[in-house]
């Protein structure tokens, strides 16, 4: 039987085990750490997932580009946006495996809204500490492209509400946030027992209470983005790859 997510990639290391997936190439399961989903269930509400190759919303899903103008598919109706690029659904394989690692690729061909052609990694490494993750991309096409990467990890309520998390040493409360932070040359937010660290490849950060249906403010995202909402519109930290260009960064979480 073929899983919602695919085939999974399990890495354990110490007392941690984390659940990687074929299908978007995001987090699936971290327990104790992560608000996950079963292995029997389609991802819902971006949790885990790489966001690529451009994070948040684009609203119309319309952008303009060395002269040209690009009409992406709406992928949120709701708000007439189009979200989180283009790779959430795609099918990612393993380039490399070790009991503790793996590295997903994924080639982005062109299509219609994003005519350019990238070619991406992530590679997890779980250690005793918590789990480092590097995002690479390159153009593998013939023309410049834009291009912007996030994640989409949300860290788990132990309590079961994110009420109760304490966030960079203020309690969330009742406060419902989705709100976005620059935090240019590198960075790291407390929350609870858990830390979410990036290094300066991601000058911004979502944080979101998790407040849709589905994820009831059981966990408390925490996004690194190498760019805000809107980007390919506003221009705003778009990365600019000449073909044959590469990009690179770093982020992880550490669990105490």
């Amino acid at each position: 039987m073929t899983l919602p997510s695919g085939e999974q990639f399990e890495l354990e290391a110490g007392r941690h085990r984390v659940a990687v997936v074929e299908v978007g190439g995001g987090i699936r399961e971290w327990e104790g750490v992560l608000l996950g989903y079963g292995a029997d269930e389609m991802c819902s509400s971006g949790r885990g997932q790489v966001l690529a190759p451009w994070p948040n919303r684009l609203a119309a899903g319309r952008y303009e580009w060395d002269g040209s103008e690009y009409q992406l598919p709406l992928t949120e109706v709701a708000t007439g946006s189009a979200i989180h690029g283009l790779v959430r659904w795609a099918s990612w394989h393993a380039v490399e495996r070790e009991p503790a690692r793996v590295v997903l690729e994924h080639v982005l061909h062109p299509q219609p809204g994003y005519p350019f052609a990238l070619r991406l990694r992530v590679e997890y490494r779980l250690g005793e500490t918590g789990l480092t993750v590097r995002t690479e991309a390159e153009n593998a096409g013939e023309r410049a492209c834009p291009f912007g990467v996030g994640h989409h990890p949300y860290v788990a309520a132990p309590s079961g509400r994110v009420d109760d998390l304490v966030l960079g040493g203020e309690l969330v409360g009742e406060r419902q946030l989705d709100e976005t932070r620059h935090a240019p040359g590198g960075w790291r937010v407390e929350v609870g027992d858990v830390t979410v660290w990036a290094d300066e490849a991601w000058p911004w950060q979502q944080v979101f209470t998790g407040d849709l249906p589905d994820v009831r403010r059981h966990g408390l995202a925490i996004e690194p983005m190498t760019c805000p909402p809107q980007a390919f519109r506003t221009r705003e930290d778009v990365i600019r790859l000449e073909p044959g260009d590469r990009w690179s960064g770093e982020w992880g979480i550490e669990s105490a």
